[in-house]
């Protein structure tokens, strides 16, 4: 186990009446707020006119900007920024998923940048300070809620490049699993695939002595397991997504991460695929992440035999151990393939071959390698983008 220093400061107020806590975490924020959110769904659902009466019973002035899109787009930070400035606000609530998320964190951080944001991001910097950040979460799926990064896409929406810091952690979330039930089946499924990938991320290492970070986070993907394919089916049973709403908080507030060097690679393929073809996260890393484990598994046979017993039940005899490891990948994909989601990229209509474009994108102003389960190169990612076609 590496040392480390776990530290997140989130307030997760979880369960069904958690709106009625907003009032008191509203302080927080200050007294001039950014009701930051996406599309029109929290003003059909109702959920943008409770907040707006909280806000109003307590004094609370609120300048409006939605349209948040999946991906978010930083010409929306832009705006964001300005109004942010041109009104003096002073803490920024954040009411949907990831995207929604992400794009408040790119503002809260440009308020207080010394420098162009774009540029942060792009390069993927440390964030020092930042606006105070408030959520009411409506998809379980990316975990910004409580964690310290942001992912926007830059440079006229041709790059997905993250910013990072403790300052970038909200204050508090509102996580109320009654509010997934009105998710549809295909954002569901695009979020769990979302959640899984971040404790694959995390759970594909060579560092040694992490058995009980292990058995975390095999917990939680055996939670994904048994939940997923069922709530994409059943979308109004709010104790199954109270399970998976709390997961997917968990899978990416740092703690299961802790004293393991994590790898990432394909959150790096998957963010050039979502850049070019405007597809949900959750369906490109469902893309990604088998091609991945075909490619790399040789490199770490121990941990993805590992992976495929305790995960997927995998039982086969000791010595057959490439069987074992590729019945676990085949079980992951049944698994993802349960949730409808795709796991070839031609699935999804794309037949043209963009690697050129994607390779190049992935490795503009970084270094020649990536990842630490398996250092990928330009080779390497194109290789992975074939098995994934």
């Amino acid at each position: 186990m590496i040392d480390f220093n776990y530290y997140n400061p989130a307030r997760i107020i979880y369960g069904q009446d958690s709106l009625t806590q907003l009032s008191e975490n509203l302080p927080e924020l200050g007294n001039k707020v950014l009701l930051h959110y996406g599309q029109s769904s929290i003003k059909r659902s109702g959920l943008y006119d409770a907040i707006v009466e909280i806000l109003n019973l307590n004094g609370i002035e609120y300048i409006d900007l939605g349209g948040v899109k999946p991906n978010p787009e930083f010409d929306l930070v832009a705006e964001g920024l300005r109004l942010v400035k041109k009104h003096q606000v002073t803490g920024i609530l954040a009411v949907g998923g990831g995207s929604v998320i992400d794009s408040a964190k790119g503002i809260a951080a440009g308020a207080l940048y010394d420098g162009d944001i774009e540029d942060a991001f792009y390069h993927n910097e440390n964030i020092e300070k930042a606006l105070p950040l408030g959520v009411v979460l409506t998809i379980p799926a990316a975990g910004s809620e409580s964690s310290s990064s942001a992912v926007v896409t830059v440079r006229n929406n041709t790059h997905k490049r993250s910013i990072k810091g403790e300052a970038l952690i909200p204050k508090f979330a509102i996580v109320n699993p009654a509010l997934f039930t009105t998710l549809s089946k295909a954002q569901a499924a695009a979020g769990f695939s979302d959640i899984f990938s971040h404790l694959l991320e995390r759970y594909f290492t060579h560092t040694e002595n992490v058995d009980y970070t292990d058995r975390l986070l095999e917990a939680t993907m055996r939670t994904m397991v048994h939940y997923g394919p069922h709530l994409v089916n059943h979308l109004d049973d709010v104790s199954a997504w109270s399970e998976v709403g709390f997961a997917g908080t968990l899978a990416h507030n740092g703690l299961l991460g802790s004293g393991r060097q994590e790898d990432w690679a394909s959150h790096r393929i998957e963010h050039e695929l979502s850049t070019l073809y405007d597809i949900p996260h959750g369906v490109g890393l469902a893309i990604v992440f088998p091609a991945w484990m075909k490619y790399v598994n040789s490199n770490n046979k121990k941990r993805f035999v590992q992976f495929a017993q305790r995960v997927f039940g995998v039982d086969y005899a000791v010595e057959k151990e490439d069987m074992i490891i590729e019945k676990g990948i085949v079980r992951f994909e049944q698994f993802l393939k349960d949730m409808d989601l795709p796991t070839r990229l031609h699935e999804i209509g794309i037949t043209q071959d963009d690697s050129d474009v994607l390779i190049e994108r992935a490795f503009e102003g970084r270094p020649d390698q990536f990842g630490n389960f398996m250092k990928l190169s330009r080779e390497d990612m194109r290789n992975i983008l074939n098995l994934a076609k």
